[in-house]
C-alpha cells in the first residue's frame, strides 16, 4: 500500500480522507427518534404481557388516561394498577401511523394510531384506538410524561364522522 507524504498537503487530505472512509459511521439519533424508540420499547413491554416493564417507560409523576378507566392515572402506582390485567393475558399492540412533533431537545410529542388485540373466549377482539404521548427528557433519560390513549371509533354504514359507534374498549 502506497501511504501518502505528509509532506504535501495532497497527501495530508488523501490520508485524511482514508481514514474518514475507513471509519465505522455513527448513526445519531435526535429527539424523534429517542422518544419514539420509548414508544417502540413501551408496545414490546405491552405485548410482552409485563405491566413492571410498561411502567418503567413513564416518568414516576406521568398522567395517563387510559381507554376504559373512568378516572386519571396519576404515578407510577396508578399507572401499574391500570396495566395490572394484562399480566398473562395474552394482550398486544401493535403501532400504526404516528407523527412526531419535536417540541426542543427534551420534550417530543408523538400522536397515532394503535391496535390492541386481545383474547375473550379464546378468540382475538381487535380495539383500534388512538394516542398521543409527550415525552420528556429527564437526567438523560426519555421517559413518558403524559399519555392518552382513546378509543378510535369505527364509522358506522353509510354514516358521517359525527355518527360513530365505540368500539371495544381497554
Amino acid at each position: 500500500m502506497n501511504i501518502p507524504s505528509l509532506q504535501k498537503p495532497a497527501g495530508i487530505f488523501s490520508l485524511v480522507l482514508m481514514a474518514t472512509l475507513t471509519l465505522p459511521l455513527i448513526a445519531i439519533a435526535g429527539p424523534g427518534e429517542e422518544a419514539n424508540a420509548v414508544i417502540d420499547r413501551w408496545s414490546a413491554a405491552y405485548s410482552s404481557n409485563d405491566p413492571d416493564a410498561v411502567v418503567k417507560n413513564y416518568r414516576p409523576d406521568a398522567i395517563f388516561l387510559g381507554n376504559f378507566s373512568p378516572v386519571i392515572s396519576q404515578g407510577t402506582d396508578a399507572i401499574r394498577a391500570y396495566f395490572s390485567d394484562i399480566k398473562g393475558s395474552g394482550a398486544q399492540n401493535t403501532i400504526g401511523e404516528r407523527y412526531t412533533m419535536v417540541l426542543n431537545d427534551n420534550a417530543v410529542v408523538v400522536t397515532g394510531f394503535y391496535d390492541f388485540t386481545r383474547l375473550k373466549d379464546r378468540q382475538a377482539v381487535s380495539a383500534p384506538s388512538r394516542f398521543t404521548m409527550l415525552l420528556i427528557k429527564y437526567d438523560g433519560e426519555w421517559l413518558i410524561a403524559h399519555h392518552h390513549s382513546s378509543s378510535r371509533g369505527q364509522p358506522a354504514h353509510g354514516q358521517g364522522r359525527f355518527d360513530q359507534t365505540e368500539g371495544p374498549a381497554l
